[in-house]
């Protein structure tokens, strides 16, 4: 009898203990892979850490395609020079394909902001090429560009950097004199093309867009400068 009760007892206890162990086998297995998980999430979270440390900073070459072709073709604008090809190609190029690259890139970087303004603003520089070269290449169905549509084209783009512009405060106080130049700018060529029938009026807002484009365009010169010296030395060269 004691010996049918012992091997009952056994029959009764292993079932229990196998439970045990293939809960406490369960149990490590999970936690073996939750550490893996979070291994997974570290290694990821550092290489990605590493990456943005290897991606430059795209801004001064967005700033300096803006500020160049901003530069020239106010220094036109207050009519030192007719519009050439040197005005047309830095617009394709550098104000135009440059600041697109740089939207691209900061869009990669996850600003908002940048790519925002460099893509819209190189987007722009292509689109005033396109307006001004079209007609003269059969591409006028619609007709050119009159002074009254021009004007509405470039207050459109004031809108847009009025609100850029109130995306910059609490920031840098470059960046806020660069779009509220900016913001001038457009609504003073706005109203150069608007009063284009009277030739004195209008050359006033031409010569007054052109002082405002020069100074808005050797702020985001200024301040691209500012960044690379920045990032190339280490420390604050130019404060901004």
């Amino acid at each position: 009898m004691k010996s049918t009760s012992k091997k009952n007892n056994v029959c009764f206890i292993r079932p229990k203990h196998e439970r045990m162990c293939h809960l406490f086998w369960l149990f490590n297995e999970k936690t073996l892979f939750l550490q893996l998980k979070e291994q997974e999430f570290y290694f990821k979270t550092e290489n990605k850490k590493k990456m943005e440390k290897r991606l430059a900073n795209p801004a001064p070459l967005g700033l300096m395609g803006f500020a160049m072709t901003t530069i020239l073709l106010n220094i036109h604008n207050m009519g030192f020079f007719p519009i050439s090809v040197s005005i047309i190609a830095m617009g394709i190029f550098y104000g135009g394909l440059a600041q697109i690259i740089a939207g691209i890139m900061e869009f990669k970087k996850g600003n908002t902001f940048g790519t925002t303004a460099f893509l819209s603003f190189g987007l722009f520089w292509l689109s005033l090429v396109a307006i001004w070269i079209m007609p003269d290449m059969g591409y006028n169905l619609a007709g050119a560009s009159d002074a009254n549509t021009m004007g509405w084209y470039l207050f459109l783009w004031g809108v847009f950097a009025f609100f850029m512009w109130m995306g910059t405060w609490g920031g840098r106080k470059v960046s806020q004199f660069i779009f509220f130049t900016a913001t001038a700018l457009f609504f003073l060529l706005a109203i150069h093309n608007w009063t284009a029938s009277n030739a004195s009026l209008s050359n006033f807002f031409a010569v007054a867009a052109g002082c405002t484009g020069v100074i808005c365009g050797s702020a985001a010169f200024y301040l691209a400068m500012a960044e690379v010296l920045h990032e190339s030395r280490g420390k604050v060269i130019l404060p901004y």
